[in-house]
């Protein structure tokens, strides 16, 4: 089931909370910190936190839930929906670690991940 809004920014308001403490614990463990420390610092934390939301954002999409079943696009054959599974897909922002429905097709052997839709 898709999350709502109010979940969405409950996950991202503790993400956004997670990362200002780090920072916070940072501070008071630096004594004196040179504006190189401090850059680095919140270059690591931001990121961090920019997957950990997009991970957020998109774990909530529609495509990682279970879709009608449809076509193999390879060789026609009718994909099967295997659950949910690990995936790491890079982006701009580094690896994201999502969860998104596995389709697989018998005759081909081919599988599918969201957001690719079966056809």
């Amino acid at each position: 089931m898709r999350a709502t809004r109010e979940q969405l920014r409950q996950r991202l308001e503790g993400k956004a909370k997670e990362a200002i403490e780090e920072m916070l614990d940072w501070t008071e463990q630096t004594p004196a910190p040179t504006l190189t420390q401090v850059e680095d610092k919140v270059l690591e934390v931001r990121q961090r936190l920019g997957v950990e939301l997009a991970q957020t954002l998109l774990g909530g999409q529609e495509a990682t839930q279970p879709a009608v079943e449809g076509k193999c696009r390879r060789c026609g054959g009718e994909l099967r929906y295997k659950g949910r599974k690990d995936r790491v897909v890079e982006s701009r922002l580094g690896a994201l670690k999502l969860q998104r429905g596995y389709y697989y097709c018998p005759r081909c052997q081919g599988g599918v991940f969201p957001p690719r839709q079966p056809t």
